[in-house]
């Protein structure tokens, strides 16, 4: 029942962050158009993208003080950069992140993001079938 709690606490607390970054700024709270604004360096001390972005790496430390996460990893360095790389690639690809079509644009009934929620969630499904199944990678 904790992680239960632990879930929909974090749901809840993700998802009035996304609305709120919505209604004070007029702009989708996705990760990916976050960092690009905040590489950008016309932009860099001129958006609350900063402070949002903060918050994700900075959070998850204070949690660490109170609660021990359990977290494994079982990929090589190597494999966890070019997932990283495949994943920006894909990001700009499809316009957009995880956080900006799953959670803000399926929010908005935006058919655009359902479809590429649909899309990415499905080639991670089958990427994972084949490295772990058919290739045995891990």
């Amino acid at each position: 029942m904790h992680d239960f709690l632990l879930a929909f606490l974090g749901g809840t607390l993700l998802g009035l962050s996304v609305v709120g970054y919505l209604y004070v700024n007029g702009r989708i709270a996705g990760v990916s158009g976050l960092i690009a604004q905040v590489l950008n360096l016309q932009t860099i001390f001129k958006t609350p993208a900063l402070w949002f972005l903060l918050g994700l790496f900075v959070v998850p430390f204070f949690y660490g003080m109170v609660q021990t996460p359990n977290i494994e990893l079982n990929a090589s360095p190597l494999m966890m950069i070019v997932a990283g790389l495949l994943v920006g690639f894909g990001t700009r690809m499809g316009s957009g992140c995880t956080s900006g079509h799953g959670i803000c644009g399926i929010s908005r009934l935006s058919k655009r993001s359902m479809i590429a929620t649909l899309t990415f969630m499905f080639a991670g499904f089958v990427t994972v079938y084949l490295i772990r199944h058919i290739i045995g990678a891990f």
